[in-house]
């Protein structure tokens, strides 16, 4: 019988999980914190709002940093959570409602620091999800369209080819890690522009510096992944010392309602304009 019950409550919330999905969604900016063997996931969820989470696929440490949730329990019992508080979470989804404006951590023990990965492992999205998300994806490769004929257009300009370009992005010799405790608002996820991009998970305000781009002369992965667009929502600017920078050029978005945050783009002509430097050392 109690199996009848779950499997019942599990269908009921990935209805009302795909009813959600057809309405505006609410900023929930996510931050990332990588320590030793140690993933950190917060997430920021606005007041007056209903929440579900993805299901977790194993136990793992909840601290609730600020705020009150009412949460949905198995059996439909509602309780209601306030911070501060610690408490060891079980496999499953939560199901809420945020009360006053919360800051949720989840921490997971891992090595792994490629959002994409730890996702896949740590999370079980439903099939109303990944239904929403695919039909999301469609739309917004079509909506690049622009991106990638511009960018074609400036090979032309320059004279090298796409294979020329990539292969030089793939050459790991001038590239480093993202340094330690540097940029936790960046992901790199799969673009709907071109391969991997850099997206925001948490706003910026235009002027704020995001990442560095280049260190010592050499790459991180925000200098690796920035794609094109010919209305770039971020410049590279260049520092006193040499370094390179990713810079905000107006307000962008971080995540809303689950999804990756907005993918940051440059206008690859803007970073050629920086020095005498060619397309393939640029990109």
């Amino acid at each position: 019988m109690l199996a009848v019950r779950e499997s019942t409550q599990a269908e009921a919330v990935e209805r009302l999980e795909g009813a959600m999905l057809q309405l505006p969604q609410a900023d929930c900016p996510v931050v990332h914190h990588f320590g030793p063997g140690i993933y950190i996931r917060e997430v920021t969820l606005p007041a007056d709002t209903f929440a579900i989470g993805h299901e977790q696929r194993f136990e793992h440490l909840n601290i609730m940093v600020k705020g009150a949730v009412a949460i949905v329990g198995e059996g439909g019992d509602l309780k209601v959570l306030r911070a501060p508080l610690i408490y060891v979470g079980k496999p499953g989804r939560k199901v809420g409602y945020i009360i006053e404006e919360t800051v949720w951590q989840n921490i997971y023990a891992t090595t792994e620091r490629d959002i994409d990965k730890l996702e896949s492992m740590l999370l079980i999205k439903s099939r109303a999800f990944e239904l929403h998300a695919a039909e999301l994806k469609q739309l917004a490769i079509a909506a690049r369209v622009d991106e990638r004929e511009d960018f074609q257009k400036l090979l032309d300009e320059t004279g090298f080819t796409a294979e020329q370009v990539r292969a030089t992005s793939e050459n790991t010799t001038d590239q480093i890690p993202m340094p330690e405790g540097v940029a936790p608002k960046i992901t790199i996820r799969e673009s709907m522009i071109e391969g991997k991009g850099v997206f925001l998970s948490s706003p910026c305000t235009s002027g704020e510096l995001l990442a560095p781009a280049r260190l010592r002369g050499y790459r991180t992965p925000v200098g690796r992944y920035t794609n094109h667009s010919h209305k770039p929502n971020a410049k590279f600017a260049k520092a006193e010392t040499g370094d390179i920078y990713l810079v905000a050029l107006h307000d962008i978005r971080g995540c809303c309602g689950g999804d990756s945050g907005e993918e940051v783009t440059i206008d690859y002509r803007q970073a050629l304009s920086l020095s005498n430097i060619t397309i393939g050392e640029a990109l």
